[in-house]
This record gives structure tokens, sequence and C-alpha cells, in this order.
């Protein structure tokens, strides 16, 4: 179990992320891609394709995690990967050696860690171009979806926070949690841990590639940063490339373009979101868009909600060879 033990003034800095922090989302989805612990079935096709297409330049990065025990100066915040990584040769040179020495124990390190150890800067290159590799694989291809589900969780967790307080925001992160008292308590977590952030704070940032969790960075004085699991834990699917550019995409948007060409017949907004695997808010969001451009048409009948394209979108789906209605 992980109890976190929050004073008054930790409660009065708990913060919600406002958006996603890349290569904190790096570190989760590649904690996912090698971890021993089952990740259910769509996890499990999203793990092979990762490892099968996982490029050789990302390959120190395994080096830095052995036995699955990544050094803390690793995991920081930044709104950009090249942010994140200066932040991370920020670290003083004692926290970086102390770290690389607990990870690493009395156990032989590789050349190029060993020179980390001493601050050379040749191995804080090659960790720069293992990170840059990694992400383009995993993250890049899908980084403008992160975004949306980024923005969609941190809406509903203001609503939630507004309307029922705080301590339900928090126990709705992840099914079990609790509070006893001052203790926030997650059932689930192991190993056994007591974090004591004493008035550091707690910083919540949801991940969308670690479907168990969660993962903990605590390095005073610096708030507390917990990643928890956002739900629904399902890996953001990778775009299928296009064979050749789509004019319709470049000037509205990948998702919006797509939506269009789902509405060959009247959709609902949760159709449209389950289709486009988004979020139903942030379906509603791009056809509110659409909607002020002409483009489509929105009916309600009680509690459901129905998109249809108009004769203008069509006349521009069929332009564009997106297909208009029979």
């Amino acid at each position: 179990m992980l109890r976190i033990h929050l004073t008054a003034d930790d409660l009065a800095r708990v913060r919600f992320a406002p958006r996603p922090a890349p290569l904190q989302e790096l570190h989760a989805a590649l904690t996912t891609a090698v971890a021993p612990f089952p990740a259910g079935p769509l996890f499990a096709r999203w793990r092979s394709r990762i490892l099968r297409t996982l490029p050789a330049a990302a390959a120190p990065l395994a080096d830095l995690v052995p036995g699955g025990r990544p050094p803390a100066f690793l995991d920081v915040l930044g709104d950009t990967l090249d942010d994140a990584f200066d932040r991370i040769r920020a670290t003083r040179s004692e926290t970086v050696r102390a770290e690389l020495e607990r990870v690493y124990g009395a156990g032989p390190a590789p050349r190029w860690i060993r020179g980390l150890h001493a601050g050379e800067a040749a191995s804080w290159r090659a960790v720069r171009r293992a990170q840059r590799a990694a992400y383009e694989t995993v993250l890049a291809p899908v980084w403008p979806l992160v975004q949306d589900l980024h923005r969609d969780a941190f809406a509903r967790h203001a609503l939630t926070v507004a309307e029922h307080g705080l301590t339900a925001a928090l126990q709705s992160l992840a099914p079990g949690t609790r509070f006893d008292g001052t203790v926030w308590e997650w059932p689930a977590a192991a190993p056994d841990r007591d974090i004591h952030p004493a008035g550091r704070g707690l910083l919540l940032l949801p991940t969308f590639h670690h479907p168990t969790g969660p993962l903990l960075h605590d390095l005073p004085p610096h708030p507390v940063v917990l990643t928890y699991p956002s739900s629904p834990a399902l890996p953001p699917p990778t775009p299928q490339p296009e064979a050749h550019e789509d004019p319709l995409a470049a000037a509205l948007g990948r998702t919006r373009a797509a939506l269009l060409r789902l509405l060959t017949t009247p959709l609902t907004t949760t159709e449209l979101a389950r289709a486009l695997h988004i979020s139903n808010a942030t379906a509603s969001t791009h056809a509110a868009a659409l909607r002020s451009a002409a483009l489509l048409t929105t009916t309600r009948t009680g509690r459901s909600v129905t998109h249809a394209r108009t004769p203008l979108a069509d006349l521009v789906m069929g332009a564009r060879g997106g297909g208009g209605r029979v």
C-alpha cells in the first residue's frame, strides 16, 4: 500500500498539471513496455509493437534502469523534450553520482554510465540522443492525442473539485483509493511505502501509457509528483500514415477532418468519440468548431446529440475526395 501523508500546507498546494510532460510520459511508456506486470490485451499488442520498432539509438536508456530502478534525476517536468533534458542536465553532479550509485550499487556499470558518473559531455549527449530517438518512435505519432486527452482529464478534475471538493477529486483518480484522516491511501500500490511531502505539496499528472501505478517522484525540496494512470487505461492509437498529403487535414486539423469524413450518416457525440478514440468532451469541442464554420449541424433529442454534415461540408468533402453523401 502507498500512503501519502498530507499536512494542511500540502493540501493547500495540491495541483493538477495543466499540460502533459513529454519526458515523464515517455518514461511511463517505456516502463510499461519493459515491465513484467500484465497489462491486458490492448497494451500487450502496443508493447509488442513498441519493442519491435524501438530504434537502436534508444538502447542506452535501458542501461539507466538496471532492475527497473531509474535514477531520480531523470524524472523532471517540462513543456518540451528539450526543456526537460535541460532540467536533467542542470541536476547537481553530486545528485547524479548518488543516484547512479543507488541504482547500480556495487555492480559493474557500462563504460558510458561511468562517464555519466564522471560528468563527461559525451555521456550526456548519449542520453539526449537516446531520449530523442525513443520519443520519436513512441510518443511523437500520438502526442497531439495525448494533449487532447490531458486537457479532457484536467477539465474533468477541475469540475470535480468545484462541485464535490478536493477529497472527492483525489479519490476519483483511481478505484479503491481513500482518505484516512489526512492520509491518502492507495491499497493496490506496491511496494508498501509512506510518502511525507511535509509542506512541499503534490503535483498530479495523468499518464496514458501506464495501466498500473502510481509512479512517484519524490526529490526534496521540490513537490512530490504523482503520475497516475488515466482512465480508460488504453494506449493512444498510433495514427496510420497517409498515402498522400491531405489538404483538408492541413486546413482543419487531422481530427476534425477525420470527424467530417465519418459523417457520411448522422452520428452521436459518443459514436464519433468511439470511432476517433477520443473523449466525448474532445469530440464535442471539435464538433462545435466545425459547427461554427457551418460545416455541420447538431440536433438534440432528449439526452442524445446527433451531428450531421451541412451541404457546404458535402461540397468541401467532395472537392477534396472526402466523399459526399449518396
